[in-house]
């Protein structure tokens, strides 16, 4: 499966950079940390549906899908457009991401949250994330184990950052909800398969209780996706592919929140 494949090159990669940066050298450099925290679940409840958009050059399914990719310029577009929050992916193998992009984009970046989108496995990428300017950090339920998932909820909000704990399926929201999540996301895209289904958004939906914030996830393409979401009682959408592969990707965040035709 396609999941266990990325996560058996996390752990060779996540072991590399404790090699070169101990985790004591990372917790020091904390201190030094001198990004300002922004409130991501706040930024993300508003009274209308919220953009969650995302800095993604490519894609393991599709390749490369921004061959002009420039991190920073993404970003403040984003921000000027209305985009609630800024999703970082930093995976480097599958992705062509890197943790170079997420403090680029929080430096760039006036007031927007900022996400660190990556396949976590371990501490030492929460640390790493709050020391390169996180605002929060993605946990995926598919690829832990439902004590190191409350323990990473910890661990994040203790370093100052909230946690988008992703779910595809019924089995995998209820272990979220007992670790204690507050920010679901619910992934429309099945990680071990890599097909998108906008429906498992609303097949979710029911079982998920008032008050937890709930973010879909992948396969959103135009207005009448969000409509259909918000009218269903999600608070926020994470898009990428249709951001980055626009011509005008201001224009097209505008037209996802209904500000253009």
């Amino acid at each position: 499966m396609f999941l266990e494949k990325i996560l058996t090159k996390k752990q060779v990669e996540v072991l590399e950079r404790k090699e070169e940066v101990p985790l004591n050298s990372l917790i020091k450099a904390l201190d030094q940390q001198s990004y300002p925290a922004r409130c991501f679940k706040t930024s993300i409840n508003q009274p209308t549906i919220s953009i969650i958009a995302e800095i993604k050059k490519a894609s393991p399914s599709k390749g490369l899908l921004c061959p002009d990719f420039n991190p920073e310029s993404l970003a403040q577009a984003y921000e000027s457009a209305g985009a609630a929050a800024i999703s970082v992916l930093t995976d480097e193998e599958f992705f062509q991401g890197s943790l170079t992009y997420l403090a680029l984009v929080k430096a760039k970046t006036a007031k927007v949250p900022v996400l660190r989108k990556e396949f976590i496995i371990d501490e030492y990428q929460i640390v790493e994330a709050k020391v390169n300017g996180a605002d929060a950090v993605l946990l995926i339920v598919a690829a832990l184990e439902p004590r190191q998932l409350q323990e990473y909820i910890y661990r994040s909000n203790e370093l100052g950052m909230a946690t988008l704990v992703e779910v595809h399926d019924h089995e995998e929201l209820e272990i979220a909800l007992d670790a204690g999540a507050s920010i679901i996301g619910i992934n429309n895209r099945d990680l071990r398969s890599f097909t998108t289904d906008l429906n498992t958004t609303f097949k979710l939906l029911e079982s998920i209780p008032e008050g937890i914030t709930v973010v879909s996830e992948s396969g959103i393409k135009d207005r009448q996706d969000i409509i259909r979401l918000e009218n269903a009682g999600v608070q926020a959408v994470l898009v990428g592919e249709s951001l980055v592969t626009a011509a005008d990707p201001q224009t097209k965040i505008r037209s996802l929140l209904g500000e253009v035709s």
